[in-house]
């Protein structure tokens, strides 16, 4: 749950996985036949597979999850077949009454990849549901190399990333953040709300 790459074919997630991605997202809007065709092969990549958005064809592909927005259907049948859930959440009452594996929570700040992103919840708002929640949270929405480890102190049990899905750095980044967890982090100011977007 470490990385969790967003990408649209598999060339993509090879590159990602090379850096050091942990979960490939394959996320496209188009028809479910299409994307069929696209996530064809992912099953035997080295990561986790999880289909955005279409149940049917998670389960068409064999992949392990599906990852579903507030509104999407399939829920009830990705648990009746067993598949990994992940949910969006843009809110603090979204992330606490939200039934899933995991929690895609976001955006962070502020980012070029959702035109149509909601308002970013920043650090503290990060650290208040990671608080409160019991499933892991991956972390979403403007963060790269620069910023990801913040998200782990926050409290995320991951990142998802688009642009910076191939940069090794962003993975050496996250483990180390990952094993300073066990250090006490100061209180005060621990969570400064700035916006770092990705470069």
């Amino acid at each position: 749950m470490r990385v969790h790459a967003i990408v649209e074919d598999i060339d993509g997630a090879r590159r990602a996985i090379l850096a050091g991605a942990t979960v490939v997202q394959l996320r496209a809007k188009v028809p479910t036949d299409e994307l069929v065709a696209r996530g064809i092969g992912f099953r035997s990549l080295c990561a986790k597979f999880i289909v955005n958005d279409n149940v049917e064809a998670a389960i068409e592909l064999n992949a392990d999850g599906v990852h579903l927005g507030q509104c999407d259907p399939g829920a009830e049948i990705a648990r009746q077949r067993g598949l990994i859930l992940g949910r969006s959440a843009t809110t603090f009452e979204e992330a606490t009454s939200t039934d899933a594996d995991y929690l895609g929570v976001g955006p962070i700040w502020t980012t070029p990849s959702k035109v149509d992103a909601a308002t970013p919840l920043g650090l503290r708002e990060l650290a208040r549901i990671c608080a409160a929640v019991a499933v892991p949270i991956i972390a979403i929405g403007g963060i790269d190399v620069y910023n990801a480890a913040s998200c782990i102190h926050a409290g995320a049990s991951g990142v998802a990333v688009i642009r910076a899905a191939t940069d090794p750095t962003l993975r050496m980044s996250v483990d180390e953040a990952l094993r300073a967890q066990r250090v006490p982090l100061p209180r005060k100011n621990q969570f400064p709300d700035i916006n770092k977007n990705s470069r």
